[in-house]
């Protein structure tokens, strides 16, 4: 589908500029991508690429999905901004959908999904003090290792990961880290002043992790006992990804507060938000918190659009029957360069066997076959394509992982 991708001056010029005026957090693959089109990325040579990793499932609808670039389109004409010191149009019509969708009475809308998961702790402690009674600041929250919440000051400093967390201290004291997987760790590891406990129900970025069968339902049972919130991010695994709306909805449970992003912007805008009850969002009082861009006209445009195409249940639908047909295909290359496939829905983690090479490698290997993915954590490379990939599309990328792993 695409000739080996090569670097001519062009592209060497663009991201000798990058290297040149770019802060260097990002170590991307060579590759200078200029359209996108659905499932597929063109560079500025007119080479063409098969994205499987969706900007970390921000791009679940793919590239310019034409309902969404239609919505922004319309709203652009009239209205981007107002801040929040006004009401505007469309805010409120997004509100009710994603809280309808979520199940919940309160939406808060914000921008990243760093945001987000900052405006889940300062609410689970807000609820904490003013309802639960726990004693001014001494409100804790309890969060797995492995974990992947963002990149501010606060989240970094519960991170086991070194590359995240290390030179960046001192960090904001509160949080207890227990094993991933593990509920009888939770359970163990509350008392009286905890306030939630924060998971992300399939971890992402550590590999695609998933839990053990019946730890979310356990997680559940053990915060409604304890009087302790269930904060669950579902930045990258919601919002159709795994098969279902939510990752949590695969074992029927619901939590008290949703974390969302990425995915809810279209790949277009960055929107995040989060869902709750009344009894737990409404502790938040005007003034305690806000953005000046969350729940912009644009934003709440988008994500309107985002929400009324995943409440037909159609792209859930879809990860579900393509992602058996993916995780089939993957398991076929275990023990053939692979050691362990790992999938929910339209997502996969694949450990890449060390004799072939690292996932960063195989990753490169990749790039010059036209198929993106992006490696984590050594070994590993992540699959997520978006939603609307056809099977002939996986299965094309997957005999190009196959030629590769054959190399």
């Amino acid at each position: 589908m695409t000739t080996a991708p090569t670097l001519d001056t062009t592209a060497v010029r663009i991201i000798r500029g990058e290297d040149e005026h770019l802060a260097h957090n990002y170590h991307p693959l060579p590759v200078v991508v200029s359209q996108g089109e659905g499932v597929w990325v063109t560079d500025v040579e007119g080479k063409r690429y098969l994205d499987l990793l969706s900007a970390y499932s921000a791009l679940n609808f793919g590239h310019r999905h034409p309902a969404l670039v239609a919505a922004v389109t319309e709203q652009l004409g009239k209205l981007t901004l107002t801040s929040r010191a006004f009401h505007n149009d469309k805010l409120g019509a997004f509100a009710a959908a994603l809280a309808d969708l979520c199940g919940k009475d309160l939406v808060l809308p914000m921008n990243t999904g760093a945001e987000a998961v900052e405006t889940g702790i300062k609410t689970a402690r807000a609820w904490a003090y003013r309802v639960k009674g726990v004693a001014p600041d001494a409100a804790t929250i309890v969060v797995a290792n492995g974990n992947f919440h963002g990149r501010t000051t606060t989240i970094v400093g519960f991170s086991d990961d070194p590359t995240a967390r290390d030179g960046f201290g001192p960090f904001t004291p509160g949080f207890i880290s227990v094993p991933y997987g593990d509920a009888a760790a939770i359970d163990a590891a509350i008392d009286e002043n905890t306030a939630a406990v924060l998971i992300e129900p399939i971890q992402g970025e550590a590999g695609v992790i998933i839990p053990p069968e019946g730890y979310l339902k356990a997680v559940r049972e053990i915060c409604t006992r304890n009087n302790v919130l269930f904060i669950a991010d579902e930045i990258q695994s919601g919002l159709g990804r795994v098969g279902a709306t939510f990752a949590c909805d695969r074992e029927g449970v619901v939590p008290d507060v949703y974390l969302m992003g990425k995915a809810l912007g279209g790949g277009i805008l960055a929107v995040s938000a989060i869902a709750a009850n009344r009894d737990v969002l409404g502790v938040i009082q005007p003034g305690e918190h806000g953005s000046t861009f969350g729940g912009n006209p644009l934003a709440a445009a988008v994500g309107l659009k985002v929400v009324e195409m995943l409440a037909t249940g159609e792209y859930q639908e879809r990860a579900v029957a393509l992602g058996e047909h993916l995780k089939a295909k993957l398991d076929e290359l275990i023990g053939h360069g692979v050691t362990e496939v790992r999938a929910a829905g339209l997502w996969a983690g694949v450990d890449i066997d060390p004799a072939v090479g690292t996932g960063r490698e195989v990753a490169e290997r990749l790039l010059a076959r036209g198929v993106l993915v992006k490696d984590t954590h050594g070994q590993t490379i992540r699959i997520a394509p978006p939603l609307t990939i056809r099977a002939t599309e996986l299965d094309w990328a997957i005999e190009q992982l196959k030629l590769v792993l054959d190399d």
